[in-house]
């Protein structure tokens, strides 16, 4: 009897081709994966591109944050203080030395609650603090180019302290009026 056989495939090259099929096996999976498609209705997007923001920041006045004196503080206390609709119990500004500190008091203040606007024009930040005898109503660091308003109120006729103190030359204004 004779018997055929098959012609022998090295084992190296079956390893490779086995290796080989596995690898087209798997791009096939996942270059055929599914797509996933939401529709959120708003349509395509628009393929002209918008033309580049060209409108240039203007730099801000170095100058803006240093302090002034005469006319220029007047405007400025009219702009940071705007009127206000209660009735104007005191009013406090002016222009501190660098490293100095002022103490103010108000006139006579009834009991009653009363709004209290800050303000200060300085390259640094202005301390605020303003009392009632020992009793500390606001004590703050402001930041100057913003104006602060905070409610206080008077239990007791008083006139309260106010001390302002600056690192460096600075405008300050301050009003205190009844709510």
């Amino acid at each position: 009897m004779h018997t055929v056989r098959a012609p022998l495939v090295p084992r190296r090259t079956a390893a490779a081709a086995a290796v080989v099929l596995s690898g087209v096996l798997a791009a096939g999976a996942a270059l055929g994966g599914c797509e996933y498609v939401y529709d959120d209705g708003r349509g395509p997007l628009p393929t002209a591109t918008a033309p580049p923001f060209t409108d240039p920041a203007l730099p801000q006045d170095p100058r803006r944050n240093l302090p002034v004196t005469g006319a220029e503080l007047d405007q400025w206390v009219e702009q940071v203080l705007p009127e206000t609709a209660g009735q104007v119990f005191h009013t406090g500004f002016g222009l501190l030395k660098a490293g100095t500190t002022r103490q103010e008091s108000t006139g006579h203040l009834p009991s009653g609650t009363y709004s209290l606007t800050l303000a200060c024009k300085s390259p640094r930040r202005v301390s605020f603090t303003v009392r009632n005898g020992e009793l500390a109503l606001v004590d703050l660091s402001l930041r100057c180019g913003t104006s602060r308003v905070n409610v206080i109120h008077v239990a007791n006729d008083a006139v309260l302290s106010v001390e302002v103190a600056a690192q460096s030359a600075a405008n300050f204004a301050y009003r205190i009026s009844r709510l």
